[in-house]
């Protein structure tokens, strides 16, 4: 699914969807746990492409995960434990987090390996 961090995505088009997210540092251990569930549902939901992730010492992360459709999307943002974990996670988890959704018209990559 992802080569050194990049996820192997399609030729476009595609959708990205763009998680910012701050966090407050409380319950490193269940925001782990959670956050490799999570991975681990996406990664068998239709549509699903692949995800890339970062986060830095300061708790500012980015995870972008891309699909196929809106469609796709839609019904990740459905997904019972995926929507039941958000509603848990608000609160103890995050400061502040930004979502947004994006189709990818054109892509290049570079790999000087």
């Amino acid at each position: 699914m992802s080569d050194a961090g990049f996820a192997r995505l399609p030729e476009p088009p595609y959708y990205a969807v763009v998680f910012s997210s701050l966090r407050n540092g409380e319950d490193p251990a269940g925001y782990a746990a959670a956050a490799e569930r999570m991975m681990a549902l996406a990664a068998v939901q239709p549509g699903f492409l692949g995800v890339e992730s970062a986060r830095e010492a300061g708790g500012f992360g980015i995870t972008v995960s891309y699909w196929e459709s809106e469609a796709a999307i839609r019904s990740w943002r459905l997904h019972a434990e995926h929507a039941e974990i958000r509603r848990h996670g608000r609160q103890p988890w995050y400061a502040r987090y930004a979502l947004r959704v994006a189709r990818v018209e054109r892509a290049a990559d570079f790999d000087a390996g």
